[in-house]
């Protein structure tokens, strides 16, 4: 893969900024920019950031119908009725309905919990779930990371006696449906200082309402604050503001003192002895959660989180990573069908957008295939299967590109769609596939830029080895956890050359082991190349190149750095291209 290396050289007042910034909290001013580039210029705003605090958290009432949300729940608690917490199937719902059912489960009893199943009842509030509320004698309804679009359905509930509040972070229509009250920071009439909250977010915000309006100490909410890490990850929400306080402290919660369900999760995983990181979330702990809803039904992963007996958490959490496993062969075989199609259907070839169709398809895993569509040909993909007479689809994004709009652009088309920016699902008739295509490419085409159909890879700064310290990197490690709005920084160093001991290392031969100097010191930094062994003829020659990385601590040799190498280009490279914006 060939990246566009692109840099924004800081201007005089920024580097002015950052020295200033670097003086006054003892930083290189190379992280001291880092800092001023994310919008934090005083060392107040540093403090905050490197150590959020729970007490900075905004307060929860300042969300529209906060108040009417905690008045309705502690009336149905009052008069005894049946509560049900009701949530999404994939990670941030059933974190949200675990969290909320395990604080309220501590002072009444008479509460359940729902997960739709993905194949008999689809995406969000059911009719299905709402007979089964009423047959159960349900009088209120917390629906979490679902339900802003449910107007049909929580009407219906309605007529049966059943209150609602909506607990949501999607993107909401014009008419909002006949809730109790809805609390979603992208209402058009929001007043909370934060948008971007989670799922799981808005449910702990709402226990954290509830535990104010009943003189319950804040502490008691501290145990949950690992399923709100684990949602922040796996959702790909940003983790700047209120969501980096709750995954900072989610994160030492997970590391010091994990439920029982998590703990189990983290033992099947290889992370029990391992300080966990958001990356290990995203790409270990969220599958496995996600697995059940896809394999399954999302509601076993529940189980597991709210489970009290470690030896039945582990054996719930042996099961959902079985679920895993056929997840994973489902999503390769899925993925290589999916990629064949793509290459050879010529009139693929040049769209900007890519929406393709198999009625064979497992349905839980078409949204991670679109991910790996996105990730292979670095455009926007809709993937769709059949249920029925219907086509049920997932669509993921390239970065900067609001793949949401795009398809509510032909929302005539749809039967329903839901999602954020990056990520969203979508139903609609099959005789409606082609046309659809069609106007998601056109819209696509007049909306995406070329940068966004590139891979690039986005320089933070350029260094010399000589800046890598124990302490630059100690200060470096304070900028985590990395998220969106907060990426894992990359550097570039250029003019490096072969200490003459790198190789080629992996079962395969296709990683390089490195180990370089630059010409600006005598220091031998050591590095992992992945996937990169077509370099290492070059790299042998004792020719200079650049190279841009993420600086890591070596998992195997705890202290020691070692840089993770993102991409290698001849040094000759640089000077041949245009500068303008690059390094």
């Amino acid at each position: 893969m060939i990246y566009k290396w692109e840099y924004q050289t800081p201007t005089h007042n920024d580097i002015e900024e950052a020295n200033k910034l670097a003086k006054d909290i003892n930083i290189s001013p190379v992280l001291a920019q880092l800092l001023v580039n994310r919008g934090i210029n005083s060392a107040t705003e540093a403090k905050k950031f490197f150590h959020p605090q729970l007490n900075e958290l905004h307060d929860p009432f300042l969300m529209n119908d906060m108040d009417v949300a905690v008045d309705r729940l502690n009336e149905a608690m009052g008069r005894k009725e049946r509560i049900m917490i009701y949530g999404d199937y994939d990670v941030d719902g059933v974190t949200a309905v675990a969290l909320v059912y395990r604080f309220l489960q501590q002072f009444y009893s008479n509460i359940d919990y729902y997960i739709p199943d993905r194949y008999e009842e689809g995406y969000g509030l059911s009719k299905k779930g709402v007979d089964y509320a009423a047959e159960t004698d349900v009088k209120l309804i917390i629906i979490l990371d679902c339900g802003i679009k449910a107007i049909e359905e929580i009407t219906y509930a309605k007529e049966r006696g059943i209150d609602f509040i909506i607990c949501d972070h999607h993107v909401p229509d014009d008419e909002l449906p006949p809730a109790v009250a809805i609390l979603n920071a992208k209402r058009k009439d929001n007043t909370y200082p934060y948008e971007h909250l989670s799922g799981c977010g808005v449910g702990f915000k709402l226990m954290q309402a509830f535990s104010i309006s009943n003189g319950i100490e804040f502490s008691q909410l501290i145990p949950l604050l690992d399923l709100c890490a684990v949602s922040i990850a796996s959702d790909i929400v940003p983790i700047m503001g209120e969501n980096r306080i709750l995954a900072y402290h989610g994160l030492r919660q997970i590391n010091a003192n994990p439920s029982i369900g998590m703990q189990a999760i983290l033992n099947v995983c290889g992370l029990s002895e391992k300080d966990v990181t958001i990356s290990d979330i995203i790409f270990k702990v969220g599958p496995r959660i996600n697995a059940s809803g896809r394999i399954q039904n999302g509601k076993e992963a529940v189980d597991l989180l709210v489970e009290k007996d470690y030896a039945a958490a582990l054996d719930k959490a042996n099961h959902i990573n079985e679920y895993n496993e056929q997840r994973k062969d489902l999503d390769k075989a899925m993925t290589e069908q999916a990629n064949e199609i793509v290459k050879n259907t010529d009139y693929l070839k040049e769209k900007r957008s890519i929406v393709i169709y198999n009625e064979d398809w497992h349905k839980g895993i078409i949204g991670i295939v679109a991910s790996r569509l996105t990730e292979i040909y670095f455009r926007p993909a809709v993937v769709l299967t059949y249920e029925g007479d219907m086509a049920i689809g997932s669509a993921r994004s390239v970065s900067g590109f609001d793949v949401y709009s795009a398809i509510e652009s032909c929302r005539d088309l749809l039967e329903n769609f839901g999602g954020h920016t990056y990520a969203a699902g979508l139903s609609m008739k099959a005789e409606n596939i082609k046309e659809f295509s069609s106007r998601f490419e056109a819209y696509v085409t007049e909306h995406i830029t070329d940068e966004q159909t590139k891979p690039t890879l986005k320089i933070d700064a350029t260094i010399n080895f000589k800046d890598i310290t124990n302490k630059f990197h100690n200060d470096l490690k304070r900028f985590q956890p990395y998220g969106p709005d907060n990426t894992k920084p990359v550097f570039c160093t250029q003019q490096v050359y072969d200490y003459g001991t790198s190789k080629v290392v992996g079962r395969e031969q296709e990683h390089i082991k490195l180990e370089l100097v630059d010409n600006k010191s005598n220091n031998v930094m050591n590095g992992i190349a992945f996937g990169q062994s077509s370099q290492a003829r070059y790299i042998k020659t004792k020719q200079s190149f650049d190279i841009c990385y993420t600086i890591e601590e070596n998992s195997h040799k705890r202290g020691e750095i070692q840089l993770q190498i993102e991409d290698i280009r001849p040094a000759s490279a640089r000077e041949q291209s245009d500068i303008n914006g690059q390094v």
